[in-house]
């Protein structure tokens, strides 16, 4: 069944890009609202913003949604992976500003406060959308791809020059809460060659060394060094979840990102809902729930460090 929070979740911090304080609070919603951002210090027109592939601003470096009435919310891509990954569907996000708090530039404080609010279950089935034939999209940076499969699982692939990211690899099936495990407390990360050139077109002026991994060659300059030794490759996972969370509903198929990044994981779902044939759209029966990335869940698998 679709679920919801059991009750409102608070949270406050900075946006990563904006520097700017921000309050945000994820209020529970009825079955087959989806989630839906409303941006509450919009006083006229309208402030809300549904969090779907159509309503997104390819963007390097953030996910970006804009409603018809050029009202948008920035930085989305974390609490839509905590979202998916814990298995809420349906959330109405009131938010004070123009973008996310970045908190510790994971998804793990998200998951962390979802889990201690607890979901609750809806009187409705959950819709997935079933992936029936491969997309495929190319940019000069790298490739993305979204083929049938079981379930969800995903492979990536990252190469940078900087020794201490280097070039990395990971698979993961991300049924039965494998999210919560494996991915949501990898942190952001950047190279510290790019965060001039990043504050001078006026990004990351929140970011700190408490909420990114900032790397400089074969140095992690991030106080306390990686959480995991491959956090970046996971990180970009779960930017990928968070991604795919666009698509309105939980996805069946298999992802491979040959170094890719927000643009071009919204430009395969682009792509996908562009192929009529390509995918359907259908009530999951149990066993396929079962197998969905918040299933089965538990508070105490959240990583310590939220």
């Amino acid at each position: 069944m679709q679920t919801t929070v059991q009750s409102t979740v608070r949270f406050h911090g900075t946006g990563l890009h904006t520097g700017q304080p921000v309050k945000m609070v994820v209020c529970p919603a009825p079955a087959d609202h989806g989630i839906v951002f409303l941006r509450s210090d919009i006083r006229l027109g309208d402030a809300t913003i549904p969090a779907l592939w159509d309503k997104a601003e390819q963007s390097p470096l953030c996910t970006l949604i804009k409603n018809d009435a050029g009202v948008s919310v920035s930085t989305i891509e974390h609490v839509m992976a905590a979202l998916a990954g814990c298995g809420v569907h349906n959330a109405l996000i009131k938010i004070d500003g123009p973008e996310v708090p970045v908190l510790d530039g994971s998804a793990a404080p998200f998951v962390r406060a979802i889990m201690a609010t607890g979901v609750k279950r809806l009187n409705a089935p959950i819709r997935v959308i079933e992936v029936l034939s491969t997309v495929e999209v190319h940019t000069a940076q790298g490739w993305a791809r979204l083929g049938p499969g079981t379930g969800l699982t995903m492979d990536f692939h990252i190469d940078f020059a900087d020794a201490a990211i280097g070039r990395q690899s990971k698979s993961l099936n991300l049924a039965n809460g494998t999210f919560v495990r494996e991915l949501c407390d990898s942190r952001t990360f950047c190279r510290a060659s790019d965060v001039d050139a990043m504050r001078a077109a006026g990004k990351a002026l929140g970011g700190t060394l408490e909420n990114a991994v900032v790397v400089d060659g074969d140095t992690v300059l991030t106080p306390g060094g990686l959480r995991h030794h491959d956090e970046a490759v996971r990180h970009k996972m779960l930017d990928a979840l968070g991604d795919l969370a666009l698509a309105g509903a939980p996805i069946l198929g298999h992802y491979e990102g040959h170094k890719a990044g927000h643009a071009l994981t919204n430009m395969l779902l682009c792509a996908l809902f562009a192929t009529p044939d390509g995918f359907r759209i259908r009530d999951c029966d149990p066993a396929e729930a079962a197998q969905l990335p918040g299933a089965g869940v538990e508070e105490h698998e959240v990583p310590a460090v939220a």
